[in-house]
């Protein structure tokens, strides 16, 4: 559950603030009693070594290059002419 701090309190202790959100703590900011916004840790982006995503993959269907383009195209308009 995220903690509540007041405009104030985000000014005032920001560093703390900061420090907790690195240790992965979610906070809400209020204004006057109402809340305003979120403040939430950002996922830290994870290295994943080639080994891995090889055997992740190992048993996923080979990709026809040919027939991916042709599901790409009926799904989405990829026309160079301007909708508006």
């Amino acid at each position: 559950m995220a903690k509540e701090v007041t405009q104030r309190e985000l000014r005032n202790n920001s560093g703390d603030i900061m420090r907790e959100l690195d240790r992965g703590k979610s906070f809400v900011v209020t204004r006057n009693g109402v809340a305003v916004g979120e403040l939430v840790p950002l996922q830290r982006r994870r290295f994943v070594n080639v080994e891995t995503a090889m055997r992740a993959f190992a048993g996923a269907p080979a990709l026809v290059a040919a027939r991916f383009r042709e599901d790409v195209d009926a799904l989405i308009d990829q026309s160079i002419e301007p909708r508006a």
